[in-house]
């Protein structure tokens, strides 16, 4: 296929642009470089410019013959969402709307969509959450990604517009043989963090809420390894190639763990201990969010290879090292 990757050259979007290149597809990267990385891309050719600019856009579509995008270009800041709503309802929600627009006019038909768990808000379910439980939520961040899926099913009610939209639940780890990984400086991603401080980068780590109900107080996520999340974006290329009907899918490994588990892996993992600071809730963090990920492995045949924690740590720890030789 043809393929339109916005936001190739940041984190996830690289990974995908890599397991893409490598299963013969032909690729173009449409990144602004804000947060992306001109050398995370490893396959096809990165058009620089932005989702919002709709003759740009229109012209890449058309004069690539571009059959399906995928869409990763957002921003993905919980708490800066909340102290800046409107860059984020800006990116996230007008420029994903121009995309759409440019895809229309272009007869561009598939479209695979990078959203995120923190639709579903705070949900009343205490186990893990399916794809059917109520979406409500409580940061900007989540309403704007929300917004999109309500565009995409809206659009493809009135077109023949098909989309896959696949909800991140906490992407982690890095590239097995290190050639790309996290890079974004100042990330606010547990793991990476954790990993940063274990390498020198940062003095100490903060768990932001000692409080939560939850077995140690403190929140719990469901840990995917980008491989996996990468390889579920393949899948989802493919169900829609193969006519397969619009669709939404949980990305994550079913189960969830703490702040401290994450920390005590890193620890174990490294072999350090890491220097720790309690301090008060983030605003906008739900206490615990866990996938039910059996529409995808059902429907999509998904079925992950890294689900262990201490095997995404390490990933990210030797990225982190690799940036470290790197003098980043």
């Amino acid at each position: 296929m043809n393929i339109l990757v916005s936001g190739g050259a940041g984190y996830i979007g690289s990974h995908v642009v890599r397991q893409l290149g490598e299963a013969g597809h032909t690729v173009t990267i449409l990144d602004n470089l804000s947060t992306g990385f001109r050398e995370s891309i490893l396959y096809g050719d990165l058009v620089e410019g932005d989702t919002g600019d709709r003759e740009l856009v229109s012209a890449v579509l058309r004069e690539r013959k571009i059959d399906t995008v995928m869409h990763f270009a957002a921003h993905i800041v919980v708490p800066e969402s909340v102290v800046d709503p409107l860059k984020y309802y800006g990116n996230n929600t007008c420029c994903t709307r121009n995309l759409l627009e440019c895809c229309q006019r272009e007869g561009v038909n598939r479209f695979v969509f990078s959203s995120t768990a923190a639709v579903y808000g705070i949900p009343e379910c205490t186990t893990t959450i399916d794809e059917s439980v109520s979406t409500a939520p409580i940061n900007p961040y989540g309403r704007s990604k929300l917004m999109t899926e309500w565009m995409l099913q809206d659009l493809a009610a009135a077109s023949d517009m098909g989309y896959v939209i696949l909800r991140y639940f906490n992407v982690a780890g890095a590239d097995p043989e290190c050639r790309i990984g996290q890079s974004t400086p100042e990330a606010t991603h547990l793991i990476k963090v954790a990993c940063e401080v274990i390498t020198g980068k940062r003095e100490q780590i903060s768990i932001f809420g000692t409080d939560y109900d939850t077995p140690d107080g403190t929140c719990i996520r469901d840990y995917i390894h980008v491989e996996d999340l990468a390889s579920a974006h393949l899948m989802a290329l493919e169900y829609l190639g193969n006519g397969g009907a619009s669709n939404t899918f949980n990305c994550g490994y079913g189960h969830g763990s703490s702040v401290r588990e994450v920390l005590t892996a890193v620890e174990r993992v490294s072999g350090q201990k890491l220097p720790i600071v309690e301090s008060p809730r983030r605003a906008g963090d739900p206490p615990a969010l866990s996938a039910d990920s059996t529409r995808i492995r059902e429907q999509l045949g998904w079925r992950p290879r890294y689900d262990d924690l201490d095997r995404i740590v390490e990933s990210a720890l030797k990225w982190e090292e690799v940036l470290r030789r790197r003098g980043r």
